[in-house]
């Protein structure tokens, strides 16, 4: 807490600071951290840069993400329709569950929701990140514990990327307004930008058209943004990075009672010194506030009553970062240091049917320390390893019910759950080999294990989807995962690139929700789901032209036995076996731009029995931008263009919700 008090306020000063500062015109800042490891070679990157990222139709970034073919959400719909606690991120099949398990950044600061793990998306607009980069596996090493599946990286977009001003406006289907603007100021030597953003729509109806009951109605969203960002130097070789944001995002599930809505505001301030010792020292705060009605459905789909109102889930996280770079010459690379996160959160609920309250939740915390070695010891030759002690604990857990009338406890349903603790050792090393340090082909093979600790929604808080439920565990264990894998990469010449990876994954005390008794699971640890398989990713450049590609066969696996024999050698819920992305770019600066992205995803199952299951999907989107003069530009985008059925869900009635159908767009944009 002294170390985040004290990045706290060593940003103060250096804003305070500033217009003394801003006279040095020689300092430049670049709002970036230290420069990357030379051991990233050794492992399976993916980069999506800004301009793939103008050229989405749905602008949405959780839809971009998907360029990195086995990036997947636990349901297929995007942040306009999908339920929030539904949108965890994971990669190459690890999932089985909503929470994610990959480790998400934005500008080195974690995004996930202190108590469930899910990420609001809606909060990360592409129009003012710069670059994307997604490790694929786990073991983040020096970025912190949960990088379970892989790591995505978020930049800010840089000064030299950012217009003075962006702004946009676009209609779409079913009276849909999707509004952007982004202002960018030089500071000095620094700069400040600041953007915002207003989307809404009267949405689509979730359940397909045959299952549809007197119930059913449109999934109307509104969702309101704001982010301000200011880099400034404070010396000679030192910047101050402070970042701050806030998100309203109020969705409706199609369903009377199921509306939801979530408050999330995110501040940060890093420290990044460029000497010949680099250095960075990092805090951030996240507060959360979100509510969510749930419903029961009778036959027919004709008649509907609320069975639960979560109508309070506060939560808050902080924690802290510090990393140093010592020099140790040329062709070495040494990253230590510390870090800590810790989160606190419980869930608010009212039982409709016993008029019993609920209030569950607890805290965790996590203190690691990270050591990485980057050796380059001949032409071509890249090694590395890395490795994390994490030390966790699991405080103050709760579970209370009580009746809403006389406000007497609930004993059969209420507990005070113990203190937990432990410690966790994890690790990573690879090998890139470039054979003369000029050639075309590049082989790397790569080794690691990472961790994760369950959520505290996980661990404490029951829900219930439609007429399933699931029941929480306060005794899970956390999950571990190790892996290996081996690659090729061929890049002849600039702009063209052909890769290939083939893995093997062991996700040890997997949670996942295990079925119990008709249309009841619970949260368990399962024996552990193998996953292998292999990713092909490729870049071409032609002049005006570009083409990109992504594509993974996954075979992910469950291992287990006792109570949950018999899910043994099934598939995780939601993990396909099969996507691939495919997109053509004509871009002409200062005439037009064009884009086509085909998207597919092979069927999944929806339930841990593999009873139930989705159907594959492939879907096209486009988008084309002509330039009017005087930096105004109009756009047209289309989603879906086919209007293909893609399955979200499949209750255990059989009625399937669908993904977002065709939807199209025209907006005029002004860029200067």
């Amino acid at each position: 807490m002294r170390l985040f008090h004290y990045l706290l306020g060593a940003g103060c000063l250096g804003i305070l600071a500033t217009p003394a500062q801003a006279e040095d015109a020689d300092i430049i800042v670049t709002g970036q951290g230290l420069q990357r490891s030379p051991g990233d070679a050794a492992f399976d990157l993916i980069a999506i840069d800004r301009s793939r990222l103008e050229m989405s139709a749905s602008g949405r970034m959780e839809d971009i993400l998907r360029d990195a073919a086995g990036f997947q959400q636990f349901r297929r719909s995007d942040a306009r329709s999908a339920h929030p606690t539904s949108q965890g991120a994971t990669l190459r099949g690890l999932g089985g569950n909503a929470s994610t398990r990959a480790l998400i950044l934005l500008d080195g600061v974690p995004v996930v929701d202190p108590f469930g793990g899910w990420v609001s998306w809606a909060a990360l607009d592409p129009a003012r990140i710069g670059h994307v980069r997604v490790t694929r596996g786990g073991g983040s090493g020096v970025y912190g514990a949960g990088a379970l599946a892989g790591t995505i990286e978020l930049s800010s977009v840089g000064p030299d990327e950012a217009r003075g001003l962006s702004a946009g406006i676009a209609y779409g289907s079913r009276e849909s307004i999707d509004a952007d603007a982004t202002l960018t100021a030089r500071l000095g030597g620094g700069f400040a930008m600041l953007s915002g953003g207003f989307a809404r729509g009267d949405g689509f109806i979730p359940i397909v058209e045959e299952r549809r009951g007197p119930i059913d109605r449109a999934a109307r969203y509104r969702q309101s943004r704001l982010a301000a960002r200011a880099v400034i130097p404070v010396g000679v070789d030192t910047e101050l990075q402070a970042n701050g944001s806030f998100l309203l995002d109020q969705r409706d599930r199609g369903v009377p009672f199921t509306g939801n809505s979530n408050l999330a505001v995110d501040s940060s301030v890093r420290l990044v010194g460029r000497g010949i010792w680099g250095w960075e020292a990092t805090a951030w705060l996240q507060h959360r506030e979100f509510s969510s009605g749930f419903a029961s459905i009778g036959a027919r789909r004709a008649t509907v009553t609320q069975s639960l109102d979560q109508y309070n889930v506060p939560a808050n996280g902080l924690g802290a970062r510090v990393e140093l770079q010592p020099w140790l010459g040329e062709g070495r690379n040494l990253r230590i240091g510390g870090d800590i996160r810790r989160v606190k959160g419980r869930t608010q609920e009212l039982v409709v049917a016993t008029n019993t309250g609920r209030i569950a939740g607890g805290a965790q915390t996590i203190y690691g320390a990270f050591a990485e070695l980057a050796l380059l010891p001949g032409d071509g030759l890249t090694l590395t390893a890395s490795g994390r002690i994490d030390r966790w604990q699991l405080r103050d857990g709760l579970r209370r019910e009580f009746n809403r009338n006389t406000l007497l406890p609930v004993p059969a349903n209420s507990a005070i759950y113990p203190d937990r603790s432990g410690t966790e050792t994890t690790g990573r090393a690879g090998i890139a080999w470039n054979p003369d340090g000029a050639s075309a082909v590049t082989l790397r093979a790569a080794a690691y294990s990472g961790w994760r600790l369950p959520t505290l929604n996980e661990l404490y808080r029951p829900f219930r989807a439609g007429n399933d439920s699931t029941i929480a565990n306060p005794l899970l264990d956390p999950e571990r995962v190790k892996g290996v894998e081996g690659g090729i990469a061929y890049a002849p010449l600039p702009g063209w690139r052909l890769g290939a990876t083939i893995f093997w994954n062991r996700l040890d005390d997997a949670i996942s929700n295990v079925t119990i008794a008709p249309n009841t699971r619970q949260r368990q640890n399962v024996d552990a789901i193998r996953s292998r398989g292999i990713e092909i990713d490729g870049m071409a450049t032609l002049g005006e032209y570009r083409l990109t590609g992504s594509y993974s066969h996954i075979d992910p696996r469950v291992r287990a036995g006792g109570a949950a024999l018999a899910l043994d050698g099934l598939r995780p819920a939601q993990t396909p076996r099969d996507q691939f992305s495919l997109a053509g770019e004509w871009s002409r600066p200062g005439v037009a731009r064009l884009g086509v992205t085909a998207r597919y995803v092979a069927a999944q199952f929806e339930d841990d029995q593999n009873s139930r299951a989705l159907d594959d999907a492939l879907t096209f989107d486009a988008v084309g931008a002509v330039e009017l003069g005087q930096g105004f530009s109009v756009e047209l985008r289309a989603e879906n263009i086919a209007d293909k059925r893609v399955e979200a869900t499949v209750g255990a009635d059989g009625v399937v919700e669908r993904a977002t159908p065709r939807t199209l767009w025209v907006g005029l944009r002004l860029t200067r």
